[in-house]
C-alpha cells in the first residue's frame, strides 16, 4: 500500500484517478482499506483546500464558492444552463442530481452541501 499526503491538486488528481481502481473493491481487503485511507485523506484536502461552511443552503454554497472563485452567474450558465442558473440563484427550482454532479465535478463544491434542502420562493 502505497500512501501519500495530498499536498496539491496534481496529488488530489492523482488520488482521484487511484480510487477509481479501487471503488469495487471487496469489504476486509487490503484494497478496500487502502480506499478508506484514500477518501478520508481526499475529503481532508477538498475541506481545506475549498472550504465552503457547512451551515450554507445548496444557493449559499454555491454564492459563496462563486465569490471565493471569482465566478459569475454566466460560469454557472455555462455549466448547468442560462435559465437553471437563474432560477437556482433566485430559489425558483431545485437543484437537480444532474446539476450537483456538475458543480461538485467543476467547482468542488462538496456533494453534501449541495443535496441539502433548499428553501425555494413561489
Amino acid at each position: 500500500m502505497d500512501i501519500r499526503p495530498i499536498k496539491n491538486d496534481d496529488d488530489h488528481a492523482s488520488a482521484l484517478e487511484e480510487m477509481k481502481g479501487l471503488w469495487s473493491a471487496a469489504e476486509g481487503t487490503p484494497e478496500h482499506d487502502q480506499l478508506a485511507i484514500m477518501i478520508t485523506l481526499v475529503h481532508d484536502y477538498e475541506e481545506r483546500r475549498w472550504p465552503i461552511a457547512k451551515n450554507l443552503d445548496p444557493v449559499q454554497a454555491i454564492q459563496a464558492a462563486m465569490e471565493a472563485q471569482g465566478r459569475t452567474q454566466s460560469d454557472l450558465a455555462n455549466l448547468i444552463g442560462k435559465n437553471r442558473a437563474t432560477e437556482i440563484l433566485r430559489r425558483k427550482r431545485p437543484l437537480t442530481l444532474a446539476m450537483i454532479r456538475k458543480i461538485n465535478k467543476a467547482w468542488h463544491i462538496p456533494a453534501d452541501r449541495l443535496v441539502q434542502e433548499c428553501d425555494l420562493i413561489a
